[in-house]
Formats: structure tokens, C-alpha cells, sequence
């Protein structure tokens, strides 16, 4: 069986907690931010989990995490 390659760009964007989720950071917080309110602002800064939909494409693109 050959060995699988991970997709670099999802490696990036997702990193795994001790418990098995997978964690990303929101689009939208790099550029542009004048027109965009505080709140908003405070809210892309926040790490979120994964949800269960994505999950298995999340997997299928990381093999070895």
C-alpha cells in the first residue's frame, strides 16, 4: 500500500487538539478591516471547531494527523 500525501494547504489552515478535533481560524481577518465593525473583528479572531459535516474531508485530506 503507498503512502498517502497530505494536502499541504489544509495542513496550513487545520491543526488538531489533544481530543481529537480539528481547529481552524476564520477567513476574513488579514485585509480590509476598516469597514468592518469591532465586533465583528473580535469575532474572526477566534479559533472554531470543525463542524461534523466537514469532518471527514477534513481527515481525508490530513492521513496522518
Amino acid at each position: 500500500m503507498p503512502k498517502l500525501k497530505t494536502k499541504r494547504a489544509a495542513a496550513k489552515r487545520f491543526k488538531k487538539t489533544g481530543t481529537g478535533k480539528f481547529m481552524f481560524n476564520r477567513p476574513g481577518h488579514s485585509h480590509i478591516l476598516t469597514k468592518k465593525s469591532r465586533k465583528r473583528k473580535r469575532y474572526l479572531k477566534k479559533e472554531r471547531v470543525v463542524s461534523e459535516a466537514m469532518l471527514d474531508h477534513v481527515k481525508r485530506m490530513l492521513p496522518y494527523s
